[in-house]
C-alpha cells in the first residue's frame, strides 16, 4: 500500500510552507498532492514556490500532483484553474468545474472533496480520465470494499484517507474573518494566526470543530491506526496522511512502519500521540457509529 500527502489545507508563512516539502523529499512517502484547496487569497504569498517544489519533490523519486481548489467561484480563480493543465504535472481535482479545464485526453486524479459514493460515480470519472480516487473520509468501511471492486475493472487506484482533521465544509464566508469582525475581501489573512486551524468549543465548552477561513474541519485527527488490514484486504492502493504543522515527518515514519509491519496499531497510536501532544484521535466513519468514535487505545 502506497502512503501519500495530501495538500496542506492551512495558510503557513511561505518560509514555512517551502521547509516543509523541503523535508517531505526526504520522508517515506510515495506521492505527494500540493498546492491551494482552500481559499485563493492564499496563493500568492507561495505560489511562485509551487514549481521548486515539485521538482524537488519529482527529483527525490516522489510522484507529484498539483490540486484544484475546493470551491471555485470567481473569474481569477477559473483562470488560475485552467492554468493548473498548462504546469506538466497530474492535476487533482477536488471541484468537478475543474474538468472543464482538463483536455479529454489527459489523465488526473480525484480528490477527497468529490462526492464519490456509488459505483457509477467512480465509472463515470474514470471513463473521463480518472485514474487515481481518494474516497471521501466519510466512507465505511463496507462503502470502501463495494467502490474497491467497482474500481478493479476499470484500473484505478483508490486511496482512502489515513491521518488528519477530515475536510467536512467549505463556505462563500470566511469564519476567521467574521471572528475578528472582518469582511472576507479584508480579512487580513487572519487564518495564519492558527496553522492547525482554530477549535470551534459548543457553548458548555466541549471541544466541536475546526476552522480554517471558509473551511469546516473535524477537531479530531481521523486515523486509520486500527483498520489497515481490513483496508488492505477490501483493495485500497493508498493511504493518504494530511499535513499538519506538528510533528509531521514522525507520524509519516510511524505510519510507514505500520504499513510495513514493524508497528502496531497500538504503538502508532502511542507515536502520533508523542509527535503532536494533546492530539484527539477518531475512526468513526470507518467503523463506527459516529465520525468522532475512536476504537484505539484511550488517551
Amino acid at each position: 500500500m502506497e502512503l501519500t500527502v495530501g495538500p496542506n489545507q492551512f495558510f503557513w508563512k511561505a518560509e514555512d510552507w517551502t521547509a516543509f516539502y523541503d523535508e517531505l523529499a526526504a520522508a517515506p512517502v510515495d506521492r505527494v498532492s500540493l498546492g491551494e484547496l482552500v481559499c485563493s487569497k492564499r496563493m500568492p504569498f507561495y505560489q511562485d514556490r509551487i514549481p521548486a517544489a515539485l521538482e524537488t519533490l519529482a527529483n527525490a523519486g516522489k510522484s507529484v500532483a498539483i490540486t484544484s481548489l475546493a470551491l471555485v467561484t470567481l473569474k481569477r480563480e477559473r483562470v488560475a484553474t485552467h492554468a493548473l493543465a498548462e504546469m506538466g504535472v497530474e492535476v487533482e481535482v477536488n471541484d468537478l468545474t475543474a474538468l472543464a479545464h482538463i483536455p479529454a485526453d489527459m489523465p488526473f486524479s480525484v480528490g477527497p472533496l468529490v462526492n464519490v459514493y456509488n459505483e457509477g460515480t467512480l465509472k463515470w470519472l474514470a471513463d473521463r480520465g480518472a485514474t487515481r480516487i481518494c474516497l471521501p473520509p466519510e466512507l465505511p468501511l463496507e462503502s470502501v470494499k463495494a467502490l474497491c471492486d467497482a474500481a478493479k475493472d476499470k484500473d484505478l487506484t483508490i486511496e482512502v484517507w489515513g491521518h488528519g482533521r477530515l475536510p467536512l465544509a467549505i463556505s462563500g464566508r470566511c469564519y476567521h474573518a467574521r471572528m475578528h469582525g472582518r469582511t472576507k475581501d479584508n480579512c487580513q489573512f487572519a487564518c495564519e494566526d492558527d496553522p492547525d486551524g482554530l477549535q470551534v468549543n459548543t457553548t458548555d465548552g466541549q471541544p466541536f470543530l475546526t476552522m480554517n477561513g471558509v473551511q469546516t474541519l473535524s477537531q479530531t485527527h481521523a486515523s486509520a491506526a486500527y483498520q489497515l488490514e481490513a483496508l488492505r484486504e477490501a483493495g485500497v492502493g493508498a493511504l493518504r496522511l494530511s499535513p499538519q504543522s506538528v510533528g509531521f515527518t514522525q507520524i509519516i515514519d510511524a505510519y510507514r512502519a505500520r504499513l510495513d509491519g514493524t508497528l502496531t496499531a497500538d504503538g502508532l497510536t502511542d507515536a502520533i500521540r508523542a509527535a503532536a501532544p494533546g492530539c484527539s484521535l477518531s475512526d468513526g466513519f470507518l467503523d463506527g457509529d459516529r465520525g468522532v468514535d475512536w476504537s484505539g487505545k484511550a488517551a
